[in-house]
């Protein structure tokens, strides 16, 4: 056996004995993204020594990657045949960014998520270890090979409480030929996302989009990154048509150099920007999934704004979390604490907003389905299973 099969062996082993012995295992590849979900418990499995990218046809547009494959690793590789991974994959601590697998399982996208799609539009195929040591593969490696329901998409934002991925197809794309960034200065929080939401009726090559209110900025006020990307044409038309919109609601804008707005919205995906930074230990970041549509939400708290009005940052303390969700709520979403505060790490807090009755069901039968002994990442998705 090669060192792939001798690692899996090894892995395929240790789940068939957590399954008869009852013990929880701890799915971990670098770990950038221990901060997100509800707990972490159990032995940690590593899922590092499954590296490789094992297929990439460039002119097929997929790309086949082993779980343990850094996420550098695999963005590289793309980038030489000026390609990408167009959901942008946030990348935390590590300098590989994390790996294929923890991008899957944690489901993450970055700020083109609202005009391309996420994680899960992009899994064609994968191959997972089940709860009861069997080795599954589902999907393929083209989008028309799925028959009834594309279990591989299950895997992604499952935290890998449903199994072991060991290795996933993607579809990915070719880099867009032209790019282009407004910097949209004077617009308040609503009257940006009416404007947004104006811009998106209309045929614009839209990209990405972030407002927030700069404190550091002097002197502070609201601003609004507009990223454009698309045919060449597409984008120089583009640029004036949007920025005589900002003209006319009394904003001021500019077209931002290339590298400058592309390292911005490196920070952007990779939260590295300041407001990413906690201002407190006794704060967290919530995370406010809300219709695009949604108004300017009645919060005491700075806001980050991503997605086309579509996701909202916000640091609050833990005793806002009513608050929180029932604005989101209130508007068809929902809140989760993405990142627990400092001073209260060891406090028990649900960070994901409670499931109804009918999908909390779906949820336990899928986890008796795929990991009947309940080993895997066990209270990380869901403090009951």
């Amino acid at each position: 056996m090669n060192v792939f099969e001798t690692s899996l062996r090894h892995i395929t082993d240790r789940i068939v004995a957590a399954t008869a012995d009852n013990t929880p295992l701890r799915i971990r590849g670098t770990g950038t993204k221990d901060f997100y979900g509800e707990s972490l418990q159990g032995e940690v499995l590593d899922t590092t020594v499954l590296t490789g990218i094992t297929s990439y046809e460039p002119t097929e547009l997929v790309v086949t990657a082993r779980a343990g494959t850094p996420l550098a690793e695999l963005e590289a590789a793309l980038a030489e045949k000026n390609q990408c991974l167009a959901f942008e994959p946030p990348r935390f601590g590590s300098p590989g960014g994390g790996t294929v697998g923890g991008m899957v399982a944690a489901g993450l996208s970055g700020p083109s998520r609202a005009s391309v799609g996420g994680v899960r539009d992009y899994v064609l195929g994968a191959e997972i270890i089940n709860g009861r040591g069997e080795l599954l593969t589902f999907g393929g490696q083209v989008m028309k090979n799925v028959a009834g329901y594309d279990v591989s998409r299950l895997m992604v934002g499952a935290l890998g409480t449903l199994g072991l991925i060991t290795q996933v197809s993607l579809k990915v794309l070719s880099t867009a030929p032209a790019e282009a960034t407004l910097m949209c200065a004077g617009l308040p929080q609503q009257v940006a996302l009416d404007l947004l939401n104006r811009w998106g009726g209309q045929p614009l090559p839209l990209n990405a989009s972030c407002w927030v209110y700069d404190v550091t900025a002097s002197p502070a006020q609201d601003y609004l990154f507009i990223r454009l990307r698309g045919a060449v044409a597409a984008v120089e038309a583009a640029c004036p048509r949007m920025m005589a919109d900002v003209l006319t609601l009394g904003g001021q804008t500019v077209r931002m150099d290339n590298a400058q707005s592309m390292a911005d919205w490196q920070a952007c995906r990779d939260q590295t920007l300041p407001f990413f930074s906690a201002p407190s230990p006794e704060l967290g970041l919530w995370r406010l999934s809300v219709p695009q549509t949604a108004p300017a939400l009645k919060l005491p708290y700075a806001q980050f704004i991503e997605w086309h009005g579509g996701l909202r940052w916000c640091w609050a303390p833990l005793d806002a979390q009513e608050l929180l969700r029932k604005e989101a709520s209130g508007v068809g979403g929902a809140a989760s604490l993405f990142i627990a505060p400092v001073a209260h790490l060891a406090e028990p807090t649900a960070k994901f907003s409670p499931l109804n009755s009918s999908l909390d069901l779906i949820h336990q039968r899928l986890k008796a389905e795929f990991d009947p002994a309940g080993i895997f990442n066990r209270g990380r998705l869901n403090a009951n299973l």
